[in-house]
């Protein structure tokens, strides 16, 4: 069986290839593999040690041989040549007057073919712009709706944790978020702080969702009046790292309790304002309006 390389392309995209003539190869180098109708050049990212089903969908090219200096230079010439072309891209959706924005061009190492990534909010009939890219280029056009984070993972970039995005290094496929993920974990419902450079939600969001579902369903909700075995007291909230109810008694002291310490919780939570978590800050239309639209799913790509 040949071995399996993960290969990494311009703009983050990332796909699999077999090493089916059996060169030798070291991760980080370049290499041409069998491209749609020819060849392209990409970077070998990992070594894939374990078995992968590719029954279901299609089977991975070959790595045809590790990029020579001829491949190297050409390859250089060519992302040079794209910057360019993106701009005369640009003006030439302005000719047009297409409702899209132009994001990125790349060209196939073998010159077969030139992809030009946009988005827009909805299917653009984009016919004669292709048309006039061809007589331009006098070679394949191809013309690929992507989305925001698609967009965001094709021009890279820094997150608010100040690491390269989640989307540009390591993620291949986008997971659903919604804010109800950043209600789960506590977390303050301001747009700005839970979306990413793509304008949707931080990707993050996700990572640890199911852990704090997981910890709150071993507790009674927040306000619930509970008998512990060290006291009764009302949830004030869940510690989820440490996995205990933090609740205050009678005399509005705070005490933690685990999941075992709970004995019995008394009916439903109690009357009067419920305690108030970080995620349920006071926000203003404006905010609820961009909350709102983070919650909306994108258009097609």
């Amino acid at each position: 069986m040949p071995e399996l390389f993960l290969v990494e392309f311009k703009g983050s995209r990332k796909e699999f290839f077999y090493n089916s003539y059996y060169h030798s190869l070291n991760v980080d180098e370049y290499v041409v593999i069998q491209a749609d109708q020819g060849e392209d050049i990409g970077r070998l990212l990992v070594k894939v040690e374990k078995e992968i089903d590719f029954s279901e969908g299609d089977r991975p090219r070959s790595i045809l041989r590790p990029a020579g200096k001829d491949d190297l230079e050409r390859y250089r010439d060519l992302r040079g040549k794209e910057d360019r072309y993106r701009q005369e891209f640009i003006e030439a959706v302005g000719r047009h007057r297409l409702p899209m924005k132009a994001v990125d061009v790349e060209c196939q190492q073998d010159g077969n073919k030139i992809t030009f990534y946009f988005t827009a909010d909805h299917r653009v009939d984009f016919r004669a712009l292709v048309r006039d890219l061809a007589a331009r280029y006098r070679t394949r056009i191809e013309l690929r709706q992507i989305g925001v984070r698609d967009e965001a993972r094709r021009l890279g970039g820094l997150g608010i944790c100040g690491r390269e995005q989640c989307c540009s290094c390591y993620l291949r496929e986008f997971a659903p978020i919604s804010t109800q993920h950043a209600r789960e974990q506590d977390l303050t419902l301001n747009p700005s702080k839970i979306s990413g450079n793509c304008g949707r939600l931080l990707c993050c969001l996700r990572y640890e969702a199911d852990l704090y579902a997981q910890c709150k369903r071993k507790f009674p909700k927040p306000g619930t009046q509970v008998e512990t075995r060290k006291g009764n007291g009302v949830i004030d909230r869940i510690d989820v790292f440490n996995e205990e109810a933090v609740l205050r008694d009678e005399e509005n002291l705070p005490f933690r309790a685990a999941a075992d310490d709970i004995l019995t919780a008394r009916g439903k939570p109690v009357a009067g304002p419920a305690p108030v978590s970080s995620g349920d800050v006071a926000l203003d239309e404006r905010e609820k309006e961009e909350l709102k639209k983070l919650d909306e799913p994108e258009g097609e790509s």
